[in-house]
């Protein structure tokens, strides 16, 4: 069944139709897949799976993990965002640059024919994030699985609910604990920026023309600032890719570089930015930046956290053949 909390209205406009679960502690647990595939480990097939990908392109680690947070913030982890249509969530805009689909279609088929119809999508999809923060230097954690999948995807719902690149502190803050995740929960997930990369058009106004002031973000460190206006001129036609992590040796690797970033200033986004100069997160910016092991041992609890929103378990939903479709098209 779907348990739900009651929602917080934001002041954004963002609707939220995603409540946060509160009854996974019966039916979604650590080990839920023990003895249903037969004589396979369910997570070792996915591990294997992510692992083979991820030798050959370790930018899938930052795909992956914001596959699962865009699949969890809309409908809840329901694996909603993997469905294809003309109007699903995947169509919206801001899910345009999602990357690692294939990446769970994979490790979907080998389960598939390990043991047919047993592992959901969203399942699939919490376990392969984990596995690629593991394969990127992130501590271990177990994943608590037992969901299932659900049968609609409106485009509509990821625009409401998908927060901007600039979303102020306190309506970020508002809108995770909406979810049941904690202001902690939220700057820590925010970390996994030290290992992804965004397109120019998603900061470039901090660049040039912050606020329409005609300059820029005076927050944004000076030599940084020379290097982002290089790769990312003022004129039409340049969108090129920016790596969030300022040091090549943190490009694909999940430690604590980011927050260190942000306390000198070196943010890339309106909202990295802002979580190391507000007052309600520049305490917690500054333990997971210089506390030995902080950001290790806290991430993997925000990820289970966050895969614990508003799952479908028991009769609720399916376990689709396919993760692109439901399984009947009268659905």
């Amino acid at each position: 069944m779907r348990c739900t909390s009651s929602s917080l209205v934001l002041a954004l406009g963002l609707i939220l139709v995603t409540l946060v679960s509160a009854c996974h502690g019966e039916q979604l647990y650590v080990g839920y897949y023990k003895r249903k595939c037969w004589k396979y480990n369910v997570e070792e097939i996915i591990f294997n799976v992510v692992k083979a990908k991820f030798a050959k392109d370790p930018t899938i680690v930052a795909g992956l993990i914001r596959l699962q947070f865009h699949d969890c913030i809309v409908r809840g982890c329901d694996a909603s965002v993997l469905l294809d249509g003309p109007k699903t969530e995947k169509t919206a805009n801001p899910n345009q640059s999602l990357r690692g689909f294939y990446v769970i279609d994979a490790a979907k088929a080998a389960l598939e024919k390990a043991c047919p119809g047993v592992v959901s999508c969203a399942d699939v999809l919490n376990i392969a994030a984990r596995s690629a923060v593991f394969l990127a230097g992130g501590k271990w954690y177990y994943v608590e699985t037992g969901r299932r999948d659900g049968l609609v995807s409106h485009k509509s719902e990821a625009l409401a609910n998908l927060p901007s690149e600039n979303i102020p502190v306190r309506d970020a803050v508002n809108l995770f604990a909406s979810r049941g995740l904690s202001k902690e929960d939220f700057v820590v997930l925010l970390g996994a920026h030290t290992v992804g990369t965004t397109h120019c058009d998603k900061f470039e106004d901090r660049l040039y023309n912050y606020h329409n002031t005609g300059k820029p973000d005076a927050r944004m460190n000076t030599d940084m600032l020379y290097a982002l206006r290089k790769r990312c001129p003022n004129k039409k036609g340049h969108n090129n890719n920016v790596y969030f992590s300022y040091n090549p040796r943190s490009h694909y690797r999940m430690d604590n570089t980011y927050y260190k970033q942000l306390l000198v200033n070196q943010g890339i986004l309106g909202v990295d930015a802002n979580i190391g100069s507000s007052p309600l997160t520049n305490s917690i910016v500054k333990k997971l930046a210089y506390a030995p092991g902080y950001f290790d041992n806290k991430f993997g609890p925000a990820m289970v956290n966050m895969g614990r929103i508003g799952v479908l378990t028991g009769k609720q939903g399916e376990i689709r053949k396919y993760c692109g479709a439901v399984n009947y098209r009268k659905h």
